[in-house]
């Protein structure tokens, strides 16, 4: 096949690579580090509360791209699923924020995998651990598919094993089997404990979660290229409740457990006082802090390479569909879109320079414009699928016909709208609190949402396009994959 007659992706995704993409797509620094962050500000209870709610609205978003992608598998999900049942703008919006959310991300996944290696090398530069990455990132992705999804398949395998291995010995500690004495529940009792700070405190750990949780949409793109979609996506997708619970909810609760909120260390956020260090090291691991290194550099690189992946799959569906240069819509022999694939990892690599020079202003600001983008892409996944259905039904189709149906219809789309606005919309409340408004602090923490909104009513207005009519949006087969 050569470049110019390669159009379609190749479904070289297994169910196993789906499964894991799945399980360990939301497991990173959020769990690792930030976790102990948020136990110390609202206590374990408090931490608790946030991530289970934040959980339910992951949970319900989920079944709602796990009903687009079985019936509509295809990697430029968000872009398409709005396009189609909602406003050809607001697919061209979506699209263009969700692929500059990851391009930037791999910016400061390059970030932060220097900030692991001087763990080890404190005198080696930088640029060395970051050209070394990216150049690794680069070659997973150009490969082919398969090759990205056995590298995820292994990231997330060993994040996976990490957080069971570190509930297990937890729970042992607990009981006064391993380490010492019997803690029980003494720390979550202690003081203030579990409800530390109270309502505002627990708001301050729902915002700071939601972040955690960013990623695990991701099996959406990976949807137009895994083999039998309609089986293995529902399989994927039925894993999302059951890893919120263990890998969230129980590790919390163990550091709750095992460490006492009011203990210092929790709220640094590195990797030597990271909360699974100080249990492992509690443990008796008295290499914790360089085991730890190496499982946040994997979740590290495990975060940069998705990224390169997702973005590189959106912009090839924004160009498919017009909404790009059709350049970047071609594959070559391996079905891969190298032309969109070179973008994004160039995209990465100045967005990473401009962290260099100039005090990282730039590359501060790049930050914060893609700071919202991860929940307005689930704010885009919630509308179409409740347009979705509506449609469907509208046209006399037969839910029965559905490969996936998610559960309590129109609850849970409309249930996980109203959270993500909040989250969207409370990313900085304090910034309106205290007599004064803080400007700085607002234009900070927003500046993402006035960008999508031009992108959004920008293509609105020049290609004058409108919601859809419930009776013209497309079911057609043919159109799918």
């Amino acid at each position: 096949m050569s470049n110019s007659s390669a159009s379609k992706l190749r479904r070289g995704l297994k169910a196993r690579h789906l499964t894991m993409i799945s399980l360990g797509g939301s497991i990173g620094t959020g769990l690792f580090l930030a976790s102990g962050t948020a136990i110390s500000g609202a206590g374990p209870g408090g931490a608790i509360a946030a991530y289970a709610a934040i959980g339910l609205m992951v949970y319900f978003l989920m079944t709602s791209l796990g009903e687009l992608a079985a019936f509509l598998p295809v990697s430029g999900s968000f872009s398409t699923y709005a396009s189609r049942f909602v406003d050809p703008s607001l697919g061209f919006a979506l699209g263009w924020n969700y692929w500059y959310n990851w391009a930037i991300t791999i910016a400061a996944e390059l970030s932060a995998g220097i900030v692991i290696m001087k763990f080890w090398f404190p005198d080696s530069p930088a640029l060395l651990w970051s050209s070394l990455f990216l150049a690794l990132m680069l070659l997973i992705n150009f490969v082919s598919v398969r090759s990205f999804g056995e590298s995820e398949y292994w990231f997330s395998f060993i994040k996976v094993a990490t957080v069971i291995l570190f509930i297990g010995a937890g729970l042992l500690m607990i009981f006064g089997i391993l380490g010492g004495e019997a803690v029980g529940f003494r720390n979550f009792t202690a003081g203030d404990a579990p409800f530390n700070g109270g309502f505002m405190a627990a708001l301050g750990v729902f915002l700071v979660a939601g972040f955690s949780f960013q990623g695990t949409e991701l099996i959406g793109v990976a949807a137009g290229e895994s083999e039998d979609p309609a089986r293995n996506i529902p399989k994927a997708i039925r894993q999302i409740f059951w890893r919120v619970l263990l890998f969230y909810i129980l590790a919390i609760l163990v550091i709750g457990l095992l460490i006492p909120y009011s203990s210092p260390e929790l709220s640094v956020g590195t990797v030597e006082v990271s909360p699974f260090t100080l249990v492992f090291q509690k443990a008796g691991l008295a290499v914790a802090a360089s085991v730890m290194n190496a499982v946040i550099l994997t979740a590290v690189l495990s975060a940069g390479n998705s990224g390169m992946y997702a973005s590189t799959r959106i912009l090839w569906a924004l160009a498919k569909d017009g909404k790009a240069p059709r350049v970047f819509g071609r594959l070559n022999k391996r079905g891969v879109p190298v032309a969109a694939l070179v973008l994004t990892a160039l995209t990465g690599a100045l967005a990473f320079l401009s962290s260099i020079f100039g005090e990282g202003v730039v590359y501060i600001w790049l930050l914060n414009a893609s700071g919202l983008s991860g929940f307005i892409a689930w704010l885009g996944i919630s509308v179409s699928h409740y347009r979705f259905r509506k449609a469907y039904v509208a046209q006399g189709r037969s839910l029965g016909e559905l490969p996936y149906r998610a559960k309590w219809f129109p609850f849970g789309p409309l249930f996980a709208f109203v959270l993500c606005l909040i989250v969207i919309l409370g990313q900085n409340y304090g910034a309106f609190t205290g007599g004064h408004p803080d400007w700085h602090g607002i234009l900070v923490s927003y500046v993402g949402l006035p960008l999508f909104l031009l992108l959004w009513f920008g293509y609105k207005g020049i290609k004058r396009t409108k919601v859809i009519p419930l009776m013209e949006c497309r079911f057609d087969p043919e159109d799918r994959g």
